[in-house]
């Protein structure tokens, strides 16, 4: 195939030089990199049975028509879970007006303690408009871990009877038609999350 150059050289049309190179993927700009890991294609859509923190039944279609933040954790959990939740809390804020696209999505993985009032109490206190927490039954819990490749396993127990549980502390970002995109770790920037997130948002409004 003669290069654009050589077309040009030839006196081919400058119009007939552009659309062949229309046609040629290396002349086209290539799409702005995403900052966090891009799943597309690699995880499954948003899909879940579930009960929400007012013991009301949702599905994965419950959230369509926003960004949906997926994070798996539980209310007793000391460290990670919180510090996630504020991490959230900070891209909301730098996403601005458009938080209100965003739909934050707890996930317990202690659903013998984390009743939908004590979901509740915790996601709440964080954020009473965006975020809800979700439970379910031990096997509907596990079933939805293992889809998203989420990794859990409720440590020993103390001489109280408490445990803890240690888990996978990714965030997973749909898309409002409820496909995965991208996937956020504790390395990834708040900046970079609300990058990402801002993006992801701007293409569901097109």
């Amino acid at each position: 195939m003669p290069s654009l150059f050589q077309l040009r050289r030839k006196g081919a049309p400058l119009a007939a030089a552009l659309s062949l190179c229309a046609l040629v993927a290396g002349c086209s700009r290539p799409a702005e990199p995403w900052r966090l890991t891009d799943v597309s294609g690699h995880l499954p859509d948003l899909d879940f049975s579930l009960v929400d923190d007012s013991g009301k039944a949702v599905d994965g279609r419950s959230f369509e028509g926003r960004a949906t933040l997926v994070y798996f954790g539980y209310t007793h959990c000391p460290d990670v879970c919180p510090e996630t939740m504020a991490r959230l809390m900070q891209v909301l804020q730098q996403v601005g007006a458009d938080a209100n696209r965003v739909q934050i999505v707890f996930i317990t993985v202690d659903p013998a303690r984390d009743t939908p009032a004590a979901l509740q109490t915790y996601v709440r206190a964080f954020d009473s408009k965006h975020a809800v927490g979700l439970t379910g039954t031990d096997g509907e819990i596990e079933s939805l871990a293992k889809r998203y490749r989420v990794a859990y396993q409720m440590e020993k127990r103390d001489p109280r009877g408490d445990y803890e549980v240690t888990h996978s502390s990714a965030v997973y970002l749909f898309d409002a038609q409820g496909h995965a995109r991208l996937l956020a770790t504790d390395r990834d920037s708040i900046d970079a999350i609300a990058h990402d997130l801002r993006r992801v948002i701007d293409t569901s409004k097109s």
